[in-house]
C-alpha cells in the first residue's frame, strides 16, 4: 500500500489498497486511515454497488437520504445518485457543505465513485473543519462555543430551485457551532453555507454578519483546504463530521454521474468545551 498525502494537514491518495477486500484485519485499519485523513482517495478500484455499500457498512449502518423520503424517490434508497448534464446550472454539492447537517443525527461520513467522468475538471475541495476553527481569533472561538446554528433542509432545496409540496416535510436542527468530534473529541466549526441557515438567539444582521464572516474563512482560506483529482477508478471517502467539502463544476457542458452511499452518524452533535478535548 502506498501512502501519499495530499496536504500535511489534510487528506490522502492511497493506491495499492483493495476496497473490495477488506477481511483479515484490512476494515481496521481502513477505519484507522479514514480518522487520520480524513478524506482518502483510493485510486485503481473496481467496486459494483453492492461491493460500494459493503465499505460503508464497515463504520456502521447506511444512512438513507431525507429526498428519498420525503419525496417518495425510486430506486435503492442507500444510494445517492449525483449527476451533472450538459445544461445543468447548479450541480449536487456546488457550494461548500457537509452532507445533511439539517438531520438530528448527520452523516458519519460518504462514500462516492463516479460512473461517468468529464474527460477534465471536476476536482472536488475539501475543508478541514477543525483547523477552521483553531485558526480564528481566540475572542471568535470564545464567542462560537457559546452559540447555536439552526441547519435547515429547506435552504438547500431553493438553492436547486426546489420547492416541497404541501404534505412533504424535509428536516430542521439546530446545532452548536462549535461541536466535538465524536471520535476524536477535537472542537469542529459546525456551521456551512449549504445548510446552515441563521444562528439562534441573534437579530438578522447579526446572524448574517458572523455566518458570512465564517462563510468567508472556509471558502477564501486555501490552507485549510485539500482538493481531489478524479481518475478512472477514484473511490473518495471523507469523514463528514470532520471536513466540508465543495464540488467544482468548471466541465460543462460534459456530463458527470456518481453514485453516493453515507454512514449514520454516531447521534446528535454535542457542543465541544476545551476539557472535552484530547490531548496530542
Amino acid at each position: 500500500m502506498e501512502i501519499e498525502p495530499i496536504t500535511p494537514h489534510l487528506g490522502a491518495q492511497i493506491r495499492g489498497f483493495d476496497l473490495g477486500d477488506l477481511d483479515n484485519g484490512r476494515a481496521k485499519e481502513l477505519s484507522d486511515l479514514f480518522y487520520e485523513y480524513r478524506v482518502l482517495a483510493f485510486r485503481d478500484q473496481e467496486l459494483d454497488r453492492e461491493t460500494h455499500k459493503a465499505v460503508g457498512r464497515v463504520f456502521g449502518q447506511l444512512h438513507v437520504h431525507p429526498s428519498k423520503k420525503a419525496f417518495g424517490m425510486k430506486g435503492d434508497p442507500e444510494i445517492f445518485k449525483v449527476r451533472a448534464e450538459a445544461d445543468t446550472v447548479r450541480v449536487n454539492g456546488g457550494r461548500w457543505h457537509m452532507d445533511v447537517s439539517c438531520e438530528e443525527n448527520p452523516p458519519a461520513g460518504s462514500i462516492l465513485r463516479l460512473l461517468e467522468l468529464p474527460p477534465y475538471g471536476g476536482d472536488t475541495v475539501f475543508c478541514d473543519m477543525t483547523r477552521a476553527y483553531e485558526t480564528l481569533s481566540p475572542p471568535i472561538q470564545r464567542m462560537l462555543v457559546e452559540l447555536e446554528a439552526c441547519h435547515d433542509g429547506e435552504r438547500d432545496l431553493r438553492w436547486y430551485g426546489v420547492t416541497p409540496d404541501p404534505g412533504q416535510t424535509y428536516p430542521s436542527w439546530n446545532h452548536p457551532v462549535v461541536v466535538s468530534h465524536p471520535v476524536t473529541n477535537k472542537p469542529v466549526l459546525f456551521v456551512n453555507e449549504g445548510f446552515t441557515e441563521e444562528i439562534v438567539g441573534m437579530s438578522y444582521d447579526e446572524s448574517r454578519s458572523i455566518l458570512d464572516m465564517l462563510f468567508a474563512h472556509i471558502s477564501k482560506t486555501p490552507d485549510l483546504q485539500c482538493r481531489v483529482t478524479w481518475e478512472p477508478g477514484t473511490v473518495v471517502m471523507w469523514d463528514n463530521r470532520a471536513v466540508q467539502h465543495f464540488a467544482v463544476h468548471d466541465y460543462a457542458p460534459h456530463e458527470r454521474l456518481g453514485e453516493r452511499v453515507s454512514i449514520v452518524g454516531q447521534g446528535s452533535p454535542i457542543s465541544w468545551q476545551p476539557e472535552r478535548s484530547s490531548v496530542d
